[in-house]
């Protein structure tokens, strides 16, 4: 059906040209080597195991664990805790996702199939430990004398030598478990682990999660009717979350409760445990308007409140802080004056030049972080991020080239991930005292098309715009179809300098459309207030960017404004369908993929920080919501060609939210067309279903525009 060079088979292969790229970067404190897992080539979804070695001149690289060596001919087997750990990371491949090392990066833990497996990361060699599986979440204590796990909701000690294993807490009801992030947390909080070693490696910090209160739901594939639903517990908007707990737990077993207040800060959203100091934990309220850092004492487990923020509108969190520097600063990120700042102890260390992203790394005294420009944006550096190196006297970029960068750092060694505009694929410099001493390598395809997006701010709102035409042109005096392809909401940043994020767009506009992608207030990356002004308003404001984009740039773009459509998927989709329901003046058609229509019937921590809780403003969740019990909310004349995908197994955006959609539409006598994909979540990973999804969406988008094949 289609060439197996065509950019749909090739984008859907690579796990859109993710496959071959290095990531996971661990580095030995004697910067000697550095870890990394890569696939052995562009279409293969099997992570290894890799070592950077250092101490040789040129640097060698040595694989170290290998999927496929390690199973044989056996096929890789997830358990269920590991399949719902991968569709929260949204992880796509397979083999070695993810591994953790001791603290001198020469032992390496990581489950295969539900089994146990160390590695040795001087010397080579894998061992596989007999224990209680299906394991999850391996990780060595600091010195690497004992792996701790997850098996069956137990958390479970063994020596690195596979002897003495035991469960160190079991769980106490049929729906604890002991060391697993509940489903908030890994959705919406970006924390993925349930447990925290002490840096002596004599304790730990262990979450204990209770799902009882949260509501069943049961997602079926109605493909299989032989098959039971599978069970999830989902906690929508204004229902119980899972009952959270933190304990310290000693090698003994015995063990003290964290004590902080649950009731007013319920949500368990960071902890961190290293030498610069004692445990500390960041809590928010539920309504995310408040939060506290507390440290927490080693022994008794008792908490001391050491800051706290609050927002009229809600808290943002962050990747890597709270934390401490060695010399024992508290370092965290503040929004203060429309500014999102570093800071040390309370004090500010960058000003508003810089919009801080994230921490990625303390070295000696000095804090690493991503940063993009600050209020002021620079037409210059429209997406870019990069990386800088604060310290208490000085602020120093480290990444060079205009791009999206981030970095891994110990000691005198740093590894730059970097991506480029210009530039296919990932770059990933090792560099010595800031000297590059090797490139790690990329096994990523190159892309059969070149992405040529000009990057923009439109309009009196300056919204951050990518423009595609046409690879081959336009013929002067002809106007093209307009495609808007935006994610548009929070968390997900679309205009972006980095070559391969654009693609699919670039694919989709030399099928003959000015495809657009604009990132509306809401979108991340800009300031403090732009972020924050959708509160209470998740349609109207991200709607209205998207017209005032395309308005925009019709007065410097050749754009058919009577033949404009839609796409986009999740957040995306549910712009997409309130666009052609709320404004068919201004759209013509759209794809709507995995839309949110029922407010009420997404999760906890995401909907109720922007909409705040559904008994207190049902009023908001009407207005925001494309369905509601009573049919189409705001939806008005004419009316416009849809389709809408989603994955039966999605258990993110669940299917029945296309379903209600659905229903109310062909209620009101709307016609729509519903592509369900059985088998297949909130991500599209399987090939054939990638690639002809995007297929499909050209399809319907001409026939629906009047456009010829």
């Amino acid at each position: 059906m289609s060439s197996p060079t065509s950019f749909p088979r090739q984008y859907a292969r690579t796990l859109r040209f993710s496959l071959g790229a290095p990531r996971s970067f661990a580095i030995a404190p004697d910067t000697s080597r550095v870890a990394f897992l890569r696939s052995s080539s562009g279409v293969d979804r099997a992570q290894q195991l890799w070592v950077l070695d250092l101490t040789v001149d040129p640097p060698v690289e040595r694989l170290v664990a290998d999927p496929r060596t390690l199973l044989g001919s056996e096929q890789e087997e997830l358990s269920a805790d590991e399949r719902a750990r991968r569709e929260r990371s949204r992880e796509g491949s397979g083999g070695i996702v993810a591994y953790a090392a001791d603290q001198a990066v020469e032992l390496a833990a990581f489950a295969l199939s539900g089994r146990l497996f160390t590695a040795s990361l001087t010397a080579g060699g894998v061992n596989e430990l007999d224990v209680v599986g299906p394991v999850a979440d391996p990780r060595p204590s600091p010195d690497g004398s004992l792996i701790a796990y997850v098996a069956s909701g137990a958390l479970r000690i063994v020596g690195a030598d596979g002897d003495g294993d035991r469960s160190l807490v079991k769980p106490d009801g049929p729906d604890v478990t002991w060391g697993l992030a509940e489903f908030i947390a890994a959705e919406e909080m970006s924390r993925h682990r349930g447990y925290w070693w002490s840096p002596q490696g004599d304790r730990l910090l262990v979450a204990r999660v209770d799902n009882a209160p949260v509501e069943r739901w049961w997602i079926a594939d109605p493909a299989q009717p032989d098959r039971r639903p599978t069970e999830v517990r989902y906690p929508k908007a204004g229902s119980a979350n899972a009952d959270v707990s933190l304990h310290l737990v000693g090698l003994d077993g015995d063990r003290e409760t964290v004590e902080w207040g649950r009731a007013a800060f319920p949500y368990l959203a960071r902890v961190h445990w290293s030498d610069g100091g004692v445990p500390i934990m960041l809590t928010q309220a539920r309504s995310q308007r408040r939060q506290q850092t507390s440290s927490i004492d080693e022994t008794s487990g008792v908490t001391s409140v050491l800051s706290t923020e609050q927002d009229p509108a809600w808290l943002e969190l962050f990747t890597g802080v709270p934390a401490w520097t060695p010399n024992g600063a508290l370092v965290d990120i503040c929004d203060r004056d429309n500014a999102r700042l570093l800071t040390l102890d309370g004090r500010a260390v960058t000003d508003a030049t810089l919009h801080v992203r994230s921490v990625v790394g303390v070295v000696d005294d000095d804090v690493l972080i991503t940063a993009s420009a600050g209020s002021q944006a620079r037409t210059a550096e429209i997406g870019e991020v990069h990386v800088y190196r604060v310290g208490s006297r000085r602020l120093q970029r480290v990444s060079g080239e205009p791009g999206v960068h981030t970095a891994v750092a110990a000691g005198t060694v740093m590894v730059l991930s970097s991506t480029t505009l210009h530039r296919p694929g990932q770059r990933s410099q090792v560099l010595r005292d800031g000297k590059q001493v090797a490139d790690i390598r990329s096994l990523q395809d190159r892309p059969v098309i070149t992405a040529r997006p000009e990057l923009l701010l439109a309009g009196e709102l300056e919204i951050p715009c990518a423009v595609f035409l046409p690879s081959g042109g336009t013929p002067q005096r002809s106007r093209l179809p307009v495609l808007m392809d935006p994610y548009g909401g929070p968390h997900g940043q679309r205009v972006t300098a980095s070559h391969d994020a654009h693609l699919t767009s670039q694919w989709l506009a030399d099928q003959g459309f000015a495809v657009i992608v604009a990132d509306g207030r809401g979108t991340p990356g800009r300031t403090r207030a732009w972020e924050k002004a959708v509160l209470n308003d998740l349609a109207g404001i991200p709607l209205d960017d998207q017209v005032a984009a395309l308005h925009a740039l019709a007065e410097q773009y050749p754009l058919d404004l009577d033949r404009v459509a839609i796409r986009g998927w999740s957040f995306g989709g549910y712009l997409a369908a309130l666009a052609v329901l709320r404004r068919p003046d201004v759209f013509h058609a759209a794809v709507v993929g995995a839309p949110v229509t029922d407010q009420r019937l997404y999760d906890t921590h995401y909907k109720e920080r922007y909409l705040g809780h559904p008994d207190e403003q049902p009023e908001v969740y009407a207005a925001n919501s494309i369905v509601t019990d009573a049919g189409l909310s705001g939806a008005v004349e004419p009316h416009r060609p849809m389709m809408i995908i989603h994955g039966l197994a999605d258990d993110n955006v669940v299917a029945a939210h296309t379903l209600r959609l659905s229903s109310a539409l062909l209620a009101a006598g709307r016609p729509h067309e519903v592509l369900p994909l059985s088998g297949v979540t909130h991500m599209a990973t399987q090939e054939q279903v990638a690639e002809n999804l995007l297929r499909l969406q050209v399809d319907f988008l001409r026939r629906s525009l009047g456009l010829s094949r």
